[in-house]
Formats: structure tokens, C-alpha cells, sequence
């Protein structure tokens, strides 16, 4: 009867005769001892209810699991469910959830079949609400419960598990048919108490209930493999009465059959004492978990629990989903997880991995790449999701989200060395570095990903007066394809730091950065409007006053799409490395003289406050075309393009960003990043990959290169334009030592073979 669960252990912090604080003093107790849940329980009479001692307790914890037991009745299950995932996305992931099968339906007599088909209807709501992924309303026509046309949302972090507390057939067989738990209270029975085994001498009073259990488990399998569920979906917990007595290791004997004779795994005690749960956690759990762990390796039982019905339907096929290492699979997301919705898209492109890896140390990098090598399906890696190229996510395929690994540490005042995690973003990473005086040139928008940025380029709000963003990275940290774990410096594998510095995607899974920040005061921070109807014209005379002006100008440009009977608008932003109102004014002023200025607004503000983006996840949809391009001049002949390019309507968003200045100080040989002359970066986006293919295509005499993380073309000749020659042959060679089998090939592939 054994199932193979995981064990799990924990507490029943009830309020009782005592304070509230008592109860969530309990779960700080449980976490200490290193328990995995704590539960608390509606109350039968007046008192604080469960929900309220679980959200006081989530806030007073970090890690321990938090369930409520709540009455399905009463509550109204579209709420209990937006509670909920509100609450486990607050707390990272720890919410789990009970209802009360038993719980008294109002306006009925107290009929078991109103009960249960009450808890029925609310399981229905809850997974309903819960399932965000689906655009449709929700409606759920039950006698109990009736929902029509709700929205659905929000998705909780992960999928939360519900629980049913059951005594009876009908219940249990409910639980068999929709619950992902069953919850049993030890001494519920009285019938037990005649079994051998009970009280006295032979061990705690709710000892050997071996028989009576296996009864109700047969309920719980028979309707499940009805419904078509494997029976070990479901896990089987249990409340331990208190005995007065503390627990200790002559406990084991009588928690070992329940285990592997009853198919119980997860136990919970029930007690307000804490000598009695450090007892528990102290003297039994460590002791039982060796005595099943030593039991199962006899008997070859597989440890773990398999994934529900809804989630295997969703599974694509080419992933071995059930080989998904051990370390990996608390965190991964399928498509039919809760938080797949979160997942699945980057911040402008939609997406349908059929994996979603997130590991969160390098060794688990390592084990992502390792099971990712073995399937024969796309590969995908992650920073922080913005991915305009479209690389970071894919159909079918895995992705490798670095998200987790998002540190921000300090490592030298003195040098201003610090380190940032690939799954950080720019943002956050301005904001940790503001109190020091420093700042990171990084790109336009605070919500980017530091790791696709920090390997591809960095053209940012600081960059003719501090180059780019991988002109300060002085270290990278590595997982290799064969999963070796490597730091690239000036010392170690420099050659493998060069290589990061510009086209880091395809030689492996950085772990983490180490930068050296610039001191950078407050900023002149300016936003302009223009009439751009003379497109052309103004596009020249923007080039110009570019290139004519002192490095601590930064300025970039965005053209839309024409709307009949209205100006064709630009609006640029500008960024000044001077907190000196007349600096500021000075150089911004030969901008705002090359087109009719319709509006503007200049500060001074901290570099923080303009790379300041909400966190949270992407929801991109669809599958936006765009096209890359550097020139180092924006001549009359390119000019002229732009201009035919937005105003037939070929490109809706046309952005030019200044280079230049401080970037052009690097020699090209010394990163991958060769195009150093030059002082524009181009991007088009268009509806039609066709008609923007065309228009671009025909403007590559006036271009110089291509910066790789905003293109979307997949041509072979988009690589020769990415790196000159000599700079793609020193990728390959580099290629054929550090990726012969080419794992990473989805941005620009270098093929180590040519």
C-alpha cells in the first residue's frame, strides 16, 4: 500500500483555548525544526479562522508550507481560490490547501450528499479560477456553487495542491475522483480502537490502524482509476492526536506501518505544546525517514509523486518528462501547471515550451543542460525574459530560465566590483547600485534580463559616456555544454571571456557576472516630441547633431507608423551624464532644434528613477518580426530609406539609439562586439516578415553590422553580419573547444563544423 510519496511532516496549529499568536508561533517553531507544513484549522466555535492564522503565519515565515483547513460550504470558492493564489504568489510558492468535505451545508439537514456534492462544486470553482491559461469566463452551474462568466485569475506561483478532509464513502470517493490529497485524523474512528495494537504498552493510542486505513485508501483508488487517475496522484496525510506525553524515537514503530503498510505519507501533529512538536521533529522525524528511506531501497520503491491527469494531457511529445532530475523538479513548470501562463512567453513574443527548466544554483544548471542534451527537442535559455529576438523562449521544446539566479552583491567598494545573476534585471540592478553613487549602462528599459543583455552588447541610456554594458564585465561565470562549471576572467579562459563579451549565447549558460561600475550622479533625463512629416531631413540632421555632440549625450529615437490627416511623431529620449541644469540644457538644446518641437520635458533625477519597470511576469503574445541593423552615419541614402520604410507602413516602430563616443575607444579585436565604428544601432519592427525582409534587405548597403538581440531573421548571412570575418573565424575555433556538439544554437548559431 505504500505509494512512494515523498514524507512530509508538520503541525496542526490550532488556536484552541490559547492565543492566536500561540498558533503562528507554532509555524516559526515547525520551520525552525524543519518541518515542511503547518496547517490550521477553521475553528468549531467563535475564534480567529484558519485563513486569517495561515496569512498572519505566512508572514512570519520563509520556507514551511502553509495549508488552511477550510469549510467548503461556507465559503465562497471563487474567493477561497483568488485568496489563495494572491497568497502563494506572495510567499513564493508555499500555499497548499484543505477543504472540510464534511462542513454543514446551510438550508439543508445536514445530508452528507449535500456536503460532499458542495465540495465537489467548490473544487470545480477553485481550479477553475485557477486556471489563467484559459481566456474563456468560467462557469460552473452547481446546486451549491454557481459561477457565471467569471475571469479567471490570478494563476497561482505554482499549483496548488487540494486537499480533502474525509471520513465517509462518498467523500472519500470524491476524493479519489477531483482531490490531490486526502486528510484523516487518526483517533476519527472509534471502531479503531478495538484493533490490535492501540494504547498501553504496545504504543500511542491511534497505533495500528493499518486495516481500518487500507479500507478507505481502496475507496480513494477505485475512484480514482474509474476516473482514469493513477491513485498515486493523490497523497494521503495524517493528524497526529496529542498524547501529553513528548514524542519520541519509540513513536517509529508505530508511524513505520502506516507508512508502508497504509500508504500515509505526510503526518501532522497536533499540539500546542512546543516540547512536544521539538519532540517530533527532533526524535522521530530524522529516525522515521531513515527507517522508510531503508525500507523502500528493499523493496525498489520509486520516490515520488506522478503529476495529475490534466498535466499529462498537456505533455509534448520528445520530453521525458518523468526523468526530469530530482533537483529540477520541484521548480518545473509544464503546460499544465498553474504557472505555465507565467512562463511560457517572454515579454513581446508568445510561447509554447513544453518544458520550463529553472534551476537555481549552477549545479542545477548543469543537471538542466544534462537532461536537456538528452532530448531531442529545441533549447532555449533565459535571463530575464524580454527576449525581442525571440530566442528565449520556443514550441515544443525546453527553456532554461535563469530567473532564480538573481543575486546583487557588492564585492569590492574600492574597485566598485560587483556581482549580478543572469536572472536580475536592470532595474533591480540600478536600484542596488544608486546608494553606492554608481550605475551600469544598460540598455532603455529597467524590466530586461541582465544575462541576454550582458552577452550581446548592453547599448544603453549611458553609452557614449560609458561605453557598453559588456565593456564593464570583467568576469563571467559559466556552465559549459558538457557541465562543467568555468570562470572566464582576464586570468582563466580569457579567451572564453572575449567570446562572452558579444556572442556569449552560444558558448554557454552564464551563472553570474562581474562588473565594474561607473560612478554616475544624477542624470539630465529629457523626453521630446517631434513633427518628423520631413523624415528624411530630420533623420540627417539627427545623425549629425549625434555625431557632433560631446559623449555625455545619449539620445534615442522612435518614429511610429503614420495615422491619416495627422504629423508623422518622433519622440526621443535623451539622457545627459550631468546634473548641472545649464550642461544639460546645453547639449540638449541642438536636439530639440531639428524638428519642429511639439512637447518636451527635462529633469534631473537619479539613473535609478529611468530604469524603474514593475516586476512581475511577461505576457507577450504573437510573433513580432523585427530587423537589426549599426551604420556608423545616418546618410542622406539611408535617411531616405528610413523614411519610405515608416511612412508606406512597412515598419510600425522604427528606433534609432546613439553609439558612439565612449564604445568606440574599444578596440575592435577585444570582444566579440567588433562594430566599433559604429554610431548608430537601428531596429524596425513590421507586421509582415515578408515586407519588412524586402525593405531591409534592400537597405544593407548603408548598414555596417547587426546587434543580435533584437533580430529575428534566421538567414545564414545574418551571422556574417553580426561578426566581421575575423571575428567569426576566432568564434568557431573557440566553438569546436567549448561547444563541439553545438548545444547552444538557438541566438546565431556558429557552427563549430565550418
Amino acid at each position: 500500500m505504500d505509494y512512494g510519496h515523498p514524507l512530509r511532516f508538520g503541525a496542526l496549529a490550532a488556536a484552541g483555548d490559547g492565543s492566536p499568536r500561540d498558533a503562528v508561533e507554532t509555524a516559526v517553531l515547525g520551520e525552525e525544526l524543519g518541518l515542511d507544513l503547518v496547517a490550521f484549522p477553521d475553528p468549531a466555535e467563535q475564534g480567529p479562522d484558519g485563513w486569517t492564522l495561515l496569512s498572519w503565519a505566512a508572514a512570519r515565515t520563509r520556507t514551511i508550507g502553509l495549508t488552511a483547513t477550510l469549510n467548503a460550504a461556507l465559503r465562497p470558492p471563487a474567493v477561497v481560490a483568488r485568496a489563495a493564489a494572491g497568497l502563494d504568489l506572495l510567499t513564493g510558492g508555499r500555499v497548499e490547501l484543505t477543504l472540510d468535505a464534511h462542513a454543514t451545508v446551510p438550508g439543508t439537514q445536514g445530508l452528507t450528499s449535500d456536503a460532499v456534492a458542495a465540495a465537489g462544486e467548490a473544487i470545480d470553482v477553485i481550479r477553475g479560477i485557477w486556471s489563467a491559461a484559459d481566456d474563456s469566463p468560467l462557469h460552473v452551474e452547481g446546486r451549491h456553487h454557481q459561477v457565471k462568466g467569471a475571469e479567471r485569475g490570478p494563476a497561482p506561483a505554482h499549483t496548488i495542491p487540494l486537499w480533502l478532509a474525509a471520513r465517509d464513502a462518498p467523500a472519500l470517493r470524491l476524493t479519489g475522483e477531483k482531490a490531490d490529497g486526502w486528510l484523516t485524523v487518526l483517533d476519527a474512528d472509534p471502531a479503531q480502537s478495538a484493533e490490535p495494537g492501540n494504547g498501553g504498552a504496545a504504543g500511542p493510542a491511534w497505533a495500528g490502524r493499518v486495516a481500518r486505513l487500507r479500507e478507505r485508501q481502496a475507496l480513494i483508488d477505485a475512484a480514482a482509476t474509474a476516473g482514469g487517475r493513477d491513485p498515486r496522484e493523490i497523497r494521503r496525510l495524517a493528524v497526529i492526536p496529542g498524547t501529553g506525553a513528548t514524542p519520541d524515537k519509540g513513536w517509529v514503530d508505530a508511524l513505520l506501518p502506516l507508512v508502508m503498510e497504509a500508504g500515509l505519507s505526510t503526518f501532522l501533529l497536533d499540539t500546542g505544546d512546543p516540547a512536544a512538536l521539538r519532540g517530533f521533529g527532533e526524535e522521530v522525524v530524522p529516525v522515521l525517514r531513515e527507517a522508510v528511506a531503508a525500507e523502500r531501497a528493499l523493496r525498489g520503491t520509486v520516490v515520488g509523486v506522478p503529476p495529475g491527469r490534466a498535466v499529462r494531457s498537456r505533455r509534448h511529445p520528445g520530453i521525458d518528462y518523468d526523468r526530469v532530475p530530482a533537483s529540477l523538479a520541484r521548480t518545473a513548470v509544464e503546460p499544465g501547471d498553474a504557472a505555465y501562463p507565467d512562463v511560457r512567453s517572454t515579454y513581446v513574443r508568445g510561447g509554447a515550451p513544453g518544458l520550463v527548466l529553472r534551476p537555481g544554483s549552477p549545479s542545477e544548471v548543469a543537471d538542466a543542460l544534462a537532461f536537456a542534451r538528452a532530448q531531442p527537442v529545441g533549447l532555449s535559455l533565459r535571463s530575464g525574459g524580454h527576449g525581442i529576438s525571440g530566442r528565449s523562449t520556443n514550441r515544443g521544446g525546453i527553456v532554461i530560465d535563469l530567473g532564480r539566479l538573481n543575486t546583487i552583491e557588492v564585492l569590492d567598494e574600492a574597485t566598485r566590483l560587483v556581482r549580478v545573476g543572469p536572472g536580475a534585471r536592470w532595474g533591480e540592478v540600478a536600484a542596488a547600485l544608486a546608494p553606492y553613487g554608481w550605475a551600469l549602462s544598460s540598455g532603455d528599459y529597467g524590466g530586461v534580463g541582465v544575462g541576454g543583455l550582458a552577452t550581446a552588447g548592453g547599448i544603453g541610456w549611458l553609452a557614449r559616456a560609458h561605453g557598453l554594458t559588456i565593456d564593464h564585465l570583467r568576469a563571467a561565470e559559466l556552465v559549459l555544454a558538457d557541465g562543467s562549471h568555468v570562470r572566464a576572467d582576464a586570468n582563466e579562459h580569457p579567451d572564453l571571456l572575449w567570446a562572452v563579451r558579444g556572442a556569449g549565447a552560444g558558448f554557454g549558460a552564464v551563472t553570474a557576472f562581474e562588473f565594474q561600475a561607473d560612478e554616475v550622479g544624477d542624470i539630465g533625463f529629457a523626453q521630446l516630441v517631434f513633427d518628423a512629416s520631413d523624415t528624411a531631413g530630420f533623420l540627417e540632421r539627427w545623425g549629425a547633431t549625434i555625431e557632433a555632440a560631446p559623449r555625455a549625450l545619449t539620445a534615442f529615437l522612435i518614429i511610429g507608423g503614420a495615422r491619416p490627416g495627422q504629423p508623422l511623431i518622433a519622440q526621443a529620449m535623451a539622457v545627459v551624464d550631468s546634473d548641472d541644469p545649464d550642461t544639460v540644457i546645453d547639449l540638449l538644446q541642438p536636439l530639440a532644434a531639428t524638428a519642429p518641437l511639439l512637447d518636451h520635458s527635462v529633469r534631473i533625477l537619479p539613473y535609478q528613477a529611468i530604469m524603474h519597470a514593475p516586476s512581475g511576469p511577461h505576457h507577450g503574445q504573437g510573433e513580432p518580426v523585427s530587423r537589426s541593423a549599426l551604420a556608423e552615419h545616418l546618410t542622406p541614402g539611408l535617411a531616405a530609406a528610413a523614411a519610405r520604410l515608416v511612412g508606406d507602413g512597412t515598419s510600425y516602430f522604427f528606433q534609432i539609439r546613439s553609439v558612439g563616443g565612449a564604445v568606440a575607444d574599444v578596440p575592435p579585436e577585444a570582444t566579440a562586439y567588433a562594430h566599433r565604428s559604429a554610431n548608430f544601432s537601428l531596429v524596425a519592427f513590421g507586421s509582415s516578415r515578408t515586407r519588412l525582409d524586402r525593405a531591409w534587405d534592400a537597405m544593407s548597403e548603408h548598414f555596417t553590422g547587426l546587434y543580435t538581440t533584437f533580430e529575428t531573421d534566421r538567414r545564414p548571412e545574418r551571422l556574417t553580419d553580426a561578426y566581421p570575418p575575423a571575428t567569426l573565424r576566432r568564434l568557431r575555433e573557440l566553438k569546436r573547444r567549448y561547444d563541439p556538439g553545438n548545444v547552444f544554437r538557438d541566438n546565431f548559431v556558429i557552427d563549430p563544423a565550418e
